[in-house]
């Protein structure tokens, strides 16, 4: 393990950053940032595949392909983001000005998305393909640095998982008027044009979250920084990520859970149009959802007091697991029981985003321990890479096995292709959520682990510079 090379004033730095309380003003001003991206990830969670398929006019399969090569092209992207957040130097710091930076991009790149234009199928595919790219590549930007931001705010791992709690009560919190709001949006703001609709929505959206996005970056503050006078070629930062095991077991439990969340969340509006006949519950099966999500979230500090995290992930994916198999079983007209079975796998779902981020922030302390080096923006932006890949595995799924099985838009679906949407729904999550429960056995990183490893780093520190002020003296 390599010694850790710090000055005096960091080090103090990091010892305050480990023991400061952080503002109720600053947990919601954090978490005002994730409520600004939910304006734009939740749309794609929920509605943009079939809104690429019933609105915009392109075939399932193609869909499929798009999500697929879209998003690969965008998960690249995030180390790369990540390495250049790393090495961004002003007087607001590493990562806060990004949420001003990006408001432009995103705001623009989301109107564009949702736009149609008039075009035949391979032109509507091309332009698919690079308002898409452009999404997705606008929402790293500005997501990868925010999502940063939460390794570098404090160091105080209970204090981390609180403001994770914040952040994802925020997430889930816009993910809910996103869900239930869109449809009626569309509706009411295209006035009888659903391409209008779409639109309007996304820019009435754009408006809010950068006014969001700017208090976030207002209300928050950087208080630990990689060692000083650290050179770290990009290179040497993904080897130090191949070197963090409690990192590559993340890594695979993040890509393998949001294969689980965005399986359900893309096939419920699926679900509830053509297999229940109920396209007016959509926005309401949402709401319930997203709610459900938020209130897990913010139950997770009050959980990791009877559990610690690994133990409790493991208990919630195995709940995910069966409740989705469930679902399975489930009438088409039983539709209380589905709204209950929703609910119950949001409430178990809710803590997972908390939880995961928050072991993020405390490997980004493992690598530091182990290697001397901190690439905190470069930990956060590879986790993302893992999401964007297991939302991409699941798009392509969705699109491949709907048209293999006779999917056609606004019409009546043949029973295979009914039979379809159910298991997209509920079978293949559950099963997916068992192999996360396996992938989790496999975390080395305990509470307590952390703990002794967080009082090794400081000791590392307080060595140094006493070290280091010796050789001063002496000259």
């Amino acid at each position: 393990m390599s010694n850790v090379t710090t000055s005096p004033e960091s080090s103090e730095n990091m010892n305050n950053a480990n023991n400061d309380k952080l503002s109720f003003t600053e947990k919601v001003g954090y978490a005002c940032g994730d409520v600004a991206s939910n304006f734009y990830w939740r749309v794609f969670d929920v509605f943009l595949f079939i809104f690429y398929t019933d609105v915009f006019g392109i075939p399932a399969a193609a869909v499929g392909t798009m999500m697929l090569v879209t998003r690969l092209v965008d998960a690249f992207s995030d180390p790369l983001m990540g390495a250049l957040a790393d090495r961004t130097k002003t007087k607001y710091g590493k990562f806060r000005p990004y949420l001003l930076w990006g408001i432009i991009p995103i705001v623009a790149a989301g109107v564009l998305t949702f736009t149609v234009p008039d075009l035949d199928e391979t032109g509507k595919i091309i332009w698919a393909y690079a308002t898409y790219i452009f999404m997705m590549l606008a929402y790293t930007f500005i997501n990868v640095p925010y999502g940063a931001l939460l390794g570098v705010v404090t160091g105080n791992t209970h204090e981390r998982t609180t403001l994770t709690s914040f952040r994802f009560i925020g997430a889930f919190s816009g993910g809910s008027l996103v869900a239930f709001l869109t449809p009626e949006l569309v509706i009411y703001l295209g006035n009888g044009s659903e391409t209008l609709g779409w639109q309007l929505t996304m820019g009435l959206y754009g408006l809010v979250a950068a006014c969001l996005f700017a208090f976030s970056f207002y209300a928050t503050k950087e208080r630990i920084s990689p060692p000083p006078n650290q050179k770290t070629p990009v290179i040497q930062d993904l080897k130090d990520l191949t070197q963090n095991k409690p990192w590559l077991v993340l890594f695979g439990l993040a890509l393998i859970i949001m294969m689980t969340i965005t399986l359900r969340g893309s096939t419920g509006t699926f679900y509830f149009k053509y297999y229940v006949g109920r396209e007016d519950l959509i926005g309401s099966f949402s709401l319930a959802y997203m709610l459900a999500l938020a209130v897990g979230a913010a139950s997770t500090p009050l959980l990791t007091k009877f559990l610690d995290k690994k133990s409790l992930l493991t208990l919630l994916m195995s709940l995910v697991a069966g409740l989705s198999i469930a679902f399975y079983f489930v009438p088409k007209d039983q539709i209380v029981l589905m709204f209950v079975l929703q609910v119950l796998i949001g409430l178990c779902l809710g803590p997972k985003s908390p939880l995961v981020f928050s072991m993020y922030a405390d490997t980004a302390d493992y690598s530091q321990w182990k290697t001397g080096r901190r690439a905190t923006a470069m930990i956060f932006s590879a986790a993302a890479f893992s999401q964007k890949l297991g939302g991409a595995f699941a798009g392509a799924m969705i699109g491949w096995v709907l048209a293999s099985m006779g999917y056609v838009a606004n019409q009546a679906q043949t029973s295979s292709s009914e039979s379809s949407i159910v298991i997209l729904m509920t079978l293949i999550p559950g099963a997916i959520a068992i192999l996360a429960v396996v992938c989790i056995r496999f975390y080395p990183l305990s509470d307590k682990a952390h703990q002794t490893l967080q009082q090794e780093l400081f000791s590392q520190q307080n060595a140094s510079n006493t070290e280091i002020t010796g050789n001063v003296n002496a000259k």
